[in-house]
């Protein structure tokens, strides 16, 4: 499995550290991965991996869900 920077589960990311490891989500992400996927693979929680895709100006992809219907 492809691992991104080698940084401590759920220890603080600051720096240079949390550069690298924003861009390598992003490049997983870009891959095809989730954010879910992403965010169990580093131990890291949705909203963490979430923020740093976001300051490693990602891309998103859109919702592919169901919504609610319009009736």
């Amino acid at each position: 499995m492809h691992r991104t920077a080698h940084i401590g589960r759920n220890s603080p990311v600051i720096g240079a550290d949390r550069e690298q490891l924003a861009l390598g989500l992003k490049s997983l992400y870009e891959s095809g991965w989730s954010v879910r996927d992403l965010a169990k693979q580093t131990g890291r929680s949705y909203g963490t991996v979430h923020r740093l895709l976001r300051e490693a100006r990602t891309n998103f992809r859109s919702y592919r869900g169901q919504g609610p219907s319009a009736e």
